[in-house]
């Protein structure tokens, strides 16, 4: 058993899995500023308010497991983009910060700054996790030192941008399935015009993303070649795509939402077969590309890891799925509501 191997399939999980969790709430914060009164404002937080802590915990497991397993592209990645990751977790914590401190006054503007707030930090951490997978297709300037060269504001090329606006539009469309699972009434209704109207939306961006990748990013498709069984997945995806407005047509929005969880495990097991064996590919010279045998720990620190992982990995999965459980069904604003 090839540890290398293992790893970056067990970091594509975790990415799959922050992907498909924190994407729906990152969703309802996008949509957050759609909501007609503060009521609305307050079921929507009140959606996520026991899920989203937990759900960034796969980040977190992401980035820990990275830094243990491939310490040198952990490096390479956070001082090459210091500032966009900087960024995004200013996003991801001042949206925490605004839901927190939303509610606190009871005040009109008090409230709307801080919904202006929790609107903008999630659209922006969406769209920044999508441009920096945007050029990791790309590729970086990296040097035989596997330092990055170049600042950041010169990572803003037009396929990074339009991959941050299909993380956009691909949250979205997530998070409005979800808020039509939680809601109910007028409310609901409204929703459902939503779902159209982010479906629509996620559509154009797939498909302009699919097409420039395929020009800009002629390596996306060579591993496809060496293992043609990944067309399968391609076939899924499309499958799962298709089938989310024949859900949302049906009223039954528990397979759309089945269906857009799909939609973006596939794109995030696409991107990984695009990539591998790499980490962070090269812009300046392929050999100095950082893959997974020349970025990685020992063979005993993966292994000792990998005995940890599959220790770890259930008692996660447990947590992530007794809280989805305890707090299941529609919301209903209380007491210590948001």
């Amino acid at each position: 058993m090839d540890l290398h191997v293992v790893w970056f399939f067990l970091l594509g999980v975790l990415l799959a899995g922050y992907a498909i969790l924190d994407g729906f709430d990152l969703g309802v914060g996008i949509l957050h500023l759609f909501a007609k009164t503060d009521e609305e404002r307050r079921v929507f937080m009140n959606s996520i308010g026991p899920l989203w802590d937990g759900n960034e915990v796969w980040l977190v497991t992401f980035g820990g497991a990275l830094f243990a397993a491939f310490p040198h592209a952990y490096s390479t990645a956070f001082s090459g983009f210091y500032v966009g990751f900087m960024l995004v977790l200013f996003g991801l914590i001042f949206r925490a910060v605004s839901m927190e401190f939303r509610s606190k006054i009871e005040s009109r503007l008090w409230r709307q700054c801080w919904d202006i707030a929790f609107c903008l930090s999630s659209t922006l951490a969406t769209f920044l996790f999508g441009f920096q997978v945007g050029n990791s297709f790309l590729g970086l300037p990296i040097g035989p030192d596997m330092e990055m060269t170049g600042k950041f504001i010169e990572r803003f090329h037009p396929y990074p941008v339009l991959v941050g606006c299909f993380a956009v539009a691909t949250c979205a469309m997530h998070g409005a399935i979800y808020l039509h699972l939680k809601t109910e009434g007028e409310l609901q209704k409204r929703i459902r015009g939503w779902m159209w109207c982010s479906f629509g939306v996620f559509m154009v961006f797939y498909m302009l993303t699919t097409i420039f990748t395929l020009v800009k990013v002629p390596m996306a498709t060579e591993n496809f070649v060496r293992w043609p069984g990944a067309w399968a997945v391609v076939v899924l995806n499309v499958l799962a795509i298709a089938n989310i407005p024949r859900a949302i047509y049906l009223e039954r929005p528990g397979y759309a939402f089945l269906s857009s969880t799909s939609t973006i495990a596939a794109l995030t097991f696409l991107f990984g077969v695009a990539m591998y064996p790499n980490l962070i590919v090269s812009s300046t010279d392929p050999r100095w590309s950082l893959n997974i045998y020349n970025s990685a720990s020992s063979e005993t620190t993966l292994a000792i890891m990998f005995v940890i992982a599959l220790l770890g990995m259930p008692f996660v999965l447990a947590y992530t799925a007794i809280v989805y459980w305890v707090f299941r069904g529609k919301v209903q604003l209380g007491k210590f509501s948001y």
